[in-house]
């Protein structure tokens, strides 16, 4: 082994050994840049207790993996794939004499779950564990379960650069806790206003040119993703001084083309590297003297109520922030300049939350069942999966047939697991009829997973066609890598030719999506969620669709990536998921149902044809929700059966249980118990008549007080006259009114009442022209007092009626004058 490099981290190696070799694990803290990610397990592979075991390095991103891997066997005087090699889906470089393996984190969990025991790994290091993604936490969790049941002598080591060291020590079962302050250059905090109206990837470009007017060195540009760093790099293009070279960063680029950004610049020309967070950490590019942050990155976020995983463009944390200030003063004293405010870094979080608590779990949940863990907040995790995200993947295995009605893994479910791929791509390749369709299947989901490749265009079906037969290296690997992938499947050989949207259906036959009408480019998916596609977009013509990619809002998305399907597809692949009912509908205009025998898959309607309205129980339970949607005065209300309604809830209010209430909410809330038994056989509600609504209210009451109704709250009030008056029961179950001429209660010396003559009426007394008078509830006293007053006004007004000075006296009529006088 050359002399290692004198880095930050050494100075703390000893001690890291002496920890590890008295404990299982350990963690280390030390910042971007210290050395940690190369320089630890170089030094441990002398280690007694490592016994010329394999170390297995863990790095978030293939990048980061890869070029760990190299500054390693550099070190060594070595190539790549003896000593020090590396494993990542797409690339393998390892050979019989490898030690120190560096690994994705996704490829670590395959190895774990192959291996229980992991046979030959003497030590796991977690590399940049702070940026907690799902695939991190989730394979800490099964390494020390491995660690607790079957290998007590693996170690763990957790390394970070901005960690709460001692609540990952606490997970560890209190290990020691290393701490590498790290040697770093000051850097000068500068920050660059950005106008609101101003385009993020204009200001970043704007202000490149001016740091390269003013600033030496380097500069790495921090950018929120791909879309962002192609439009700063247009912007930039023929704009640069001479002997500016500019270099995209992200991770799907070209291998050659990641090294080109990272290595160091030709002597008398320096870099602007235009990167995503993949440069926040885990490597380092060499002559970097300002960094640029636009304080913005992408991050998955998934919707259980969608069922949709979308990137988020959203602000940096404080600590991410930190991280990409630091990699200026790498090497000299540096600048990181900031496009905002100075005050508004105080309202940035503190940290990035775990991936765990934002993702789709379907993944999780299909490797702890495959581990022999049904609920996965058994294992040791930093922060347990959130329970509603749980139940969401259960729910997502299950519709792919991936679970049985137990809730364990099927044959289907532990073959989707077996290919390494995201749940339903997984479930797409396995419905695989033979080899060829098996490897266009495999492709189709390397397309989906690996943006970028094949093209970057929305549709699918045309990305891949191209992946087919097009040429170059980079496709030829894509071809090379789904063919060793669906190798071990035991399917016969064959040339099944299924198109990608028929492919397609097996992972997302929820998100079939139909044309709307009257709109080009909008959809609705089968799980009922719009989306839409630019009016430009070919796609965007297709009466059906499949959406594997969708982003922005769950009640409307956009379509990133789909291909076209046809409605004779869609009934071969999913017939057993279409559906043939019977809609029945309530016409208002009619006050009748009409029917149609709908075939659909869940919100997208294939067909509909008129049917006849048959009765029966379909066409009651329409009925009542006619009413519930449109109110009760769909029914045929007569004044005696609305005031019959007013008299029990009248009784309700004034009396309370058992006589039940009659407000909108209650009858409405028991329609079926009340109302549905007299629409038995009714296709319309004119089959219902007033005599059978005051039947239905009656019925509401129980038997026994039935026969009480009329004696607590008679419908009429009979005059001395012989004349009868309809009651006004009010609401709230004050008392009764009852409104008649004043001359027709001529001779009644005691004041009318109700309810066993604990309810006084309130009598509205009415003119000859039957206006108002006077509201009492005494009439002895009225008469008494100021009926002498009203007397005298009524006399000049009305002379051919009777007002008498003693009506108390006085012969009631109903007559202007009575007969006989």
């Amino acid at each position: 082994m050359k002399t290692l490099p004198d880095l930050p981290v050494a100075e703390v190696l000893g001690e890291l050994k002496a920890a590890l070799s008295r404990a299982s694990g350990a963690v280390l803290v030390a910042p971007p840049g210290a050395g940690k990610t190369t320089l630890v397990p170089l030094s441990l592979l002398d280690e007694g207790w490592l016994e010329g075991r394999r170390i297995v390095v863990l790095e978030p991103r293939r990048l980061a993996a890869r070029a760990a891997a190299r500054r390693m066997a550099e070190l060594l005087g070595e190539k790549v794939g003896e000593t020090v090699g590396y494993r990542m889906r797409m690339d393998t470089r390892v050979g019989p004499r490898t030690r120190i393996e560096v690994v994705t984190e996704g490829v670590f969990q395959r190895m774990i779950t192959g291996d229980p025991e992991l046979s030959g790994v003497g030590a796991v290091l977690f590399d940049e564990f702070h940026e907690r993604s799902l695939d991190a936490d989730f394979g800490l969790a099964l390494a020390l379960d491995v660690q607790e049941g079957l290998r007590e002598d693996l170690r763990i080591l957790v390394m970070s650069a901005t960690l709460d060291g001692t609540r990952v020590a606490g997970l560890l079962g209190d290990a020691p806790v290393i701490e590498s302050e790290g040697r770093t250059f000051p850097v000068d905090i500068r920050h660059e206003d950005r106008p609101g109206t101003e385009r993020i990837e204009q200001a970043v470009a704007r202000v490149v040119r001016k740091t390269l007017a003013e600033e030496t060195g380097s500069l790495l540009v921090f950018l929120p993703g791909q879309g962002e760093i192609r439009r700063v790099a247009e912007a930039l293009e023929g704009r640069l001084p001479e002997g500016v070279l500019l270099a995209p960063l992200y991770g799907m680029m070209d291998i050659a083309d990641q090294d080109r950004a990272i290595r160091p610049p030709e002597p008398g020309t320096r870099k602007v590297v235009l990167a995503t967070a993949i440069a926040e950490t885990s490597i380092t590019i060499d002559g970097v003297r300002v960094v640029i942050d636009s304080g913005l990155a992408r991050r998955p976020v998934f919707d259980p109520g969608s069922g949709l995983t979308r990137l988020e463009t959203v602000r940096v944390s404080r600590a991410a922030a930190a991280q990409r200030a630091g990699r200026a003063g790498r090497t000299e004293p540096g600048v990181a300049i900031r496009l905002w405010r100075a005050e508004q870094t105080r309202a940035l979080a503190e940290f990035d939350p775990p991936e765990i608590l934002n993702a789709d779990l379907a993944g999780l949940l299909l490797d702890c069942l495959a581990w022999g863990v049904a609920d996965p907040a058994s294992l040791r995790f930093m922060d347990p999966p959130p329970v509603p995200a749980l139940d969401e993947a259960r729910a997502l295995l299950a519709m792919l047939g991936a679970l049985d009605g137990r809730g364990m893994l099927t044959k289907k479910g532990a073959a989707m697991r077996d290919l390494a791929l995201p749940a339903r791509l997984a479930a797409m390749v396995v419905a695989a009829q033979d080899r060829e369709d098996a490897f266009r299947r495999m492709l189709l989901a390397l397309l989906v997973t690996e943006r970028g490749a094949a093209g970057t265009g929305i549709d699918l079906g045309h990305r891949l066609d191209t992946a087919l037969r097009g040429k170059g290296a980079q496709l030829a690997r894509l071809r090379d890598i789904a063919k060793r992938a669906v190798a071990g499947m035991n399917l016969p050989q064959g040339d099944e030719i299924a198109s990608a949207g028929a492919m397609l259906l097996d992972a997302w036959p929820d998100r079939v999506a139909k044309a709307r009408g009257g709109r080009h480019g909008a959809f609705v998916m089968a799980n009922g969620r719009g989306v839409a596609l630019d009016e430009t977009e070919p796609l965007a013509g297709e009466q059906y669709l499949v959406a594997a990619d969708v982003t922005g809002a769950a009640r409307e998305g956009r379509v990133t990536s789909a291909a076209a399907v046809t409605a004779e597809e869609i009934r071969a692949v999913l017939g057993d998921r279409i559906e043939s009912v019977e809609q029945v509908e309530f016409d208002r205009q009619k006050g009748g149902l009409s029917a149609r025998r709908v075939e659909r898959l869940g919100a997208v309607v294939f067909s509909r044809v008129p049917v006849k309205v048959e009765p029966g129980e379909a066409a009651t339970r329409a009925l009542l929700d006619a009413v519930r949607t449109h109110g009760l005065g769909l029914l045929p209300w007569s004044k005696e059966v609305s005031q019959l309604r007013a008299r029990l809830e009248w009784l309700h209010v004034r009396l309370g249980d058992p006589w039940p209430a009659m407000d909108d909410a209650s009858l409405l809330d028991e329609l079926e118990g009340w109302l549905a038994p007299f629409l038995q056989g009714a296709v319309n509600l004119s089959a219902l008549d007033s005599a059978s609504l005051r039947d239905a209210l009656v019925l509401r009451v129980p038997p026994h007080l039935q026969r009480e109704i009329d004696a607590n709250a008679p419908p009429r009030f009979v005059a001395p006259t012989g004349s009868a008056f309809l009651l006004d029961y009010p609401a709230d179950g004050t008392a009764p009114v009852v409104s008649l001429r004043v001359q027709e209660l001529f001779g009644l010396k005691s004041h009318p009442s109700i309810a066993g003559g604990t309810v006084p009426l309130t009598l509205e007394l009415l003119s000859p022209a039957h206006r108002p008078i006077q509201r009492t509830q005494d009439l002895p006293g009225f008469w008494a007092g100021s009926w002498a007053a009203v007397r005298a006004e009524m006399r000049g007004r009305y002379p051919k009626h009777p007002w008498p000075e003693d009506p108390a006296n006085s012969e009631p009529t109903r007559r202007a004058k009575p007969r006989g006088r």
